[in-house]
């Protein structure tokens, strides 16, 4: 099945170069382009694609608004976050509302059309590592408080023991594979916990669920 991109840019060298290649891919299709983030909303309203390439800085709406109207609308729109920087302080605001992660815009076509596959098929695109860091790094610089103990207990109550532990690890920034071996269980046992955590906490992918257990205090920034 072909995967539908958008693009969302206010550079138009920036715009083409991913398209061309993307298109280059067998699996992958660029059917629209947008040059600010009113314009991403609205196209993705018409086209909608199955991976949206964000740019954060745009002009009119900004990727991170952009972004949340995006995820508002509940469609089946998943959001790539592109950025200069890896550590830039909008992509943590942009995982809150609602990215299902970033890409560096001087990736290479291979990391391009890769994180275009798994942002896709409901991962996260960020490396375990990479998540870590910069959950780490800006969890402590959103502009909006962490959630009180009332909706916390509220909110993760339901989940199990393992869940819970399941849900900190994935915080932690490590892979199912990765939780497998520490719980010594197997992977699709994994995989099972990981689709609960996410339908019972009414999140998107293990990316929101790290942002989730970083703002409940479940793990603490360190």
């Amino acid at each position: 099945m072909t995967i539908k991109v958008l693009i969302a840019d206010d550079q138009m060298m920036v715009r083409e170069g991913f398209s061309v290649l993307l298109n280059a891919m067998p699996d992958i299709e660029v059917v629209g382009e947008a040059v600010n983030g009113r314009e991403a909303v609205d196209r993705v309203r018409e086209l909608a694609p199955d991976v949206v390439l964000m740019d954060i800085r745009m002009p009119e709406l900004n990727g991170i608004e952009a972004t949340r109207e995006i995820i508002a609308s509940e469609g089946t729109s998943k959001v790539l976050v592109l950025t200069t920087f890896d550590l830039d302080e909008y992509v943590y605001q942009a995982l809150r509302a609602g990215a299902s992660g970033f890409l560096l815009k001087d990736a290479s076509a291979r990391q391009l059309a890769d994180g275009v596959r798994v942002v896709a098929s409901g991962e996260a695109l960020l490396a375990p590592t990479v998540t870590r860091r910069l959950i780490t790094e800006f969890s402590k610089l959103a502009d909006t408080p962490r959630l009180s103990a009332s909706v916390r207990a509220q909110q993760y109550g339901e989940l199990t023991e393992r869940e819970t532990e399941v849900l900190v690890l994935i915080a932690q920034g490590l892979s199912n594979a990765e939780i497998a071996s520490r719980l010594v269980v197997a992977e699709s046992t994994i995989k099972t916990h990981v689709s609960r955590v996410l339908v019972k906490l009414g999140l998107r992918d293990r990316t929101q669920a790290a942002v989730f257990a970083y703002e409940a205090r479940l793990v603490t920034p360190g």
